[in-house]
């Protein structure tokens, strides 16, 4: 079982890190603290395909561009995504809406890399959930140093909102922050362009452009398949029909000589097997989304008060 909210607090104390923490109802953090001055954080839990799980913590101005940061930890385009909601009882052991760089004290998350947004060292202190989101403390860099320390965590504070070119000469800026339990995958080899049934897709790294390849013949679903923006609903939308508009098409293809009349039953079940994780995994970085964007709202259009 991992740390309770007072355990974690209980923890601070001993550490003779100073903190003060704040009492608020679960949703809209910022509506309650964010007149105190100091910094909202806002945080991701991801995984990148090797099952590697990443928190990316950051201001809630920060923007951080997943493909831009996939890229950097030399995990390929599309490498990383939200990690499942069952991820974070098992793993960080907290609800939705939980994630905090203490969530690190559980001995499940030894493996989670840590990624802190510099920016947090331009703030007198920032906020955090202590695992749970019916409170706030705010910590300064030093305090949270030394909590992550006394876990035996190096802090490592990223410019993410960066975005250095990645190539032969320039290698990946910060692989070193992938965890170290397995090995990265690298992207699979680019084929020719004259290869028939391949078209070219132009795709920007940093200031370059660099060239990859797609069977046109056989669409299928995949990370860089995803909608792109997960807070525009309409293009959202629009992403998952061309998603399984491609599908559909690519089964009628393959199927229709061997199931005959079948064909709309066999469809069917194919489809919703196919898109079943998809979907999930896509739904549930929009509801991660949507909450991130919650705290920003609060910052930026709550009224200022004391209490």
């Amino acid at each position: 079982m991992g740390f309770s909210k007072e355990q974690l607090l209980a923890r601070l104390k001993e550490l003779q890190i100073d903190f003060s923490q704040y009492d608020h109802p679960v949703v809209l953090t910022a509506k309650y603290v964010g007149h105190l001055g100091g910094g909202i954080s806002k945080n991701l839990f991801l995984k990148d395909k090797k099952s590697r799980f990443y928190i990316v913590s950051a201001l809630a101005e920060t923007k951080v561009d997943l493909k831009v940061l996939s890229v950097r930890l030399g995990l390929g385009k599309g490498g990383l995504r939200m990690a499942p909601e069952e991820a974070l009882g098992e793993i960080l052991q907290v609800p939705l809406g939980c994630v905090t760089p203490l969530s690190l004290v559980n001995e499940s998350a030894r493996n989670v890399s840590l990624l802190l947004d510099q920016r947090f060292k331009s703030q007198e202190f920032c906020f955090f959930h202590p695992l749970s989101n019916d409170m706030s403390i705010s910590l300064n860099t030093n305090g949270l140093d030394k909590f992550l320390k006394s876990i035996e965590r190096d802090p490592s504070y990223v410019d993410l909102e960066a975005n250095p070119s990645v190539g032969k000469d320039q290698p990946p800026d910060l692989a070193s922050l992938v965890p170290s339990n397995s090995l990265v995958l690298p992207d699979p080899p680019e084929t020719p362009a004259s290869s028939k049934g391949r078209t070219e897709n132009k795709v920007s790294v940093g200031n370059k452009s660099t060239t990859s390849t797609a069977i046109t013949s056989k669409p299928s679903i995949n990370a860089q398949d995803r909608p792109a923006n997960i807070t525009d609903v309409g293009k959202m939308v629009d992403d998952l029909l061309d998603m399984t508009s491609s599908l559909l098409l690519k089964e009628i293809t393959e199927n229709f000589k061997e199931h005959g009349e079948e064909l709309g039953e066999v469809l069917s079940k194919k489809i919703k097997s196919r898109l079943a994780a998809e979907l999930h995994s896509t739904i549930m970085m929009f509801k991660n989304t949507a909450y991130t964007e919650g705290f920003h709202a609060g910052v930026n259009h709550h009224p200022k008060r004391t209490y």
